[in-house]
């Protein structure tokens, strides 16, 4: 799902740590955004049971996430920068509105500690993929299909097993496999950044690269949470 602008020459390092600090400010912005819409909506108590009692609703959701982040990906090159932004804050809109059940259904105190522990082992994977020389494209490869199915796992025990403890493993190797995905994707915003030739396609590249880090992020906070709920 990596965009393509036809260039195959190398951005100098200042390109690449401007493209790669445009990226994470994006990414920032938009976990803030899913903070507000998630604390706005959850002070009203039917929202967290709407969608608990309109799983249409909630599924729907999901799936407007999804078209999201695949008509992005595959259409980056064509759409403008605009609309790129726009449908990176969308998608983070809708992240809040679902957050509302986390907020719903764990404490504060185990929402909190997840989120602390998510940034220290984000930050420190997203730092191993900028810093480190080894190319990273096969091991990044194999964990994304690893998250393919473990998907696929989730979606089988969510339906027929319903086993709390093989959801509580799943969450566990997710954090494992998005850890390895967010050194991967870091690597590959360095490498995208010889295809900033002009701004509007600069703004693009770090508009895709910063939801690839906030679906990282989001994917280890959240079975974060999870894994330390899971206690109390």
């Amino acid at each position: 799902m990596k965009p393509h602008f036809g260039s195959h020459s190398v951005a100098s390092p200042q390109v690449t740590q401007r493209l790669v600090q445009r990226s994470f400010s994006w990414m920032f912005v938009g976990l803030t955004l899913t903070a507000l819409v998630a604390i706005v909506l959850s002070m009203n108590p039917e929202v967290p049971k709407m969608l608990v009692e309109n799983r249409a609703v909630f599924w729907g959701i999901i799936i407007l996430q999804l078209i999201t982040v695949f008509g992005l990906s595959f259409a980056l090159r064509r759409i403008s920068a605009f609309v790129a932004t726009f449908a990176f804050f969308f998608y983070a809109a809708l992240t809040g509105v679902t957050f509302t059940l986390i907020l719903a259904f764990f404490d504060l105190g185990t929402v909190g500690a997840a989120f602390f522990i998510a940034a220290g082992m984000f930050g420190v994977s997203a730092l191993l993929g900028y810093v480190t020389k080894r190319d990273l494209t096969k091991i990044g490869s194999i964990a994304l299909m690893a998250i393919i199915g473990i998907l696929l796992a989730t979606l089988i025990n969510f339906f027929f097993l319903k086993s709390g403890l093989i959801s509580l493993i799943i969450s566990y190797v997710i954090v494992v496999l998005f850890c390895v995905v967010t050194a991967y994707d870091v690597q590959m915003l360095k490498n995208l950044s010889a295809q900033a030739m002009d701004e509007n396609t600069a703004t693009k590249l770090a508009v895709f690269g910063a939801l690839m880090l906030y679906i990282d992020f989001i994917a280890i906070f959240q079975n974060l949470i999870y894994i330390l709920g899971s206690d109390d």
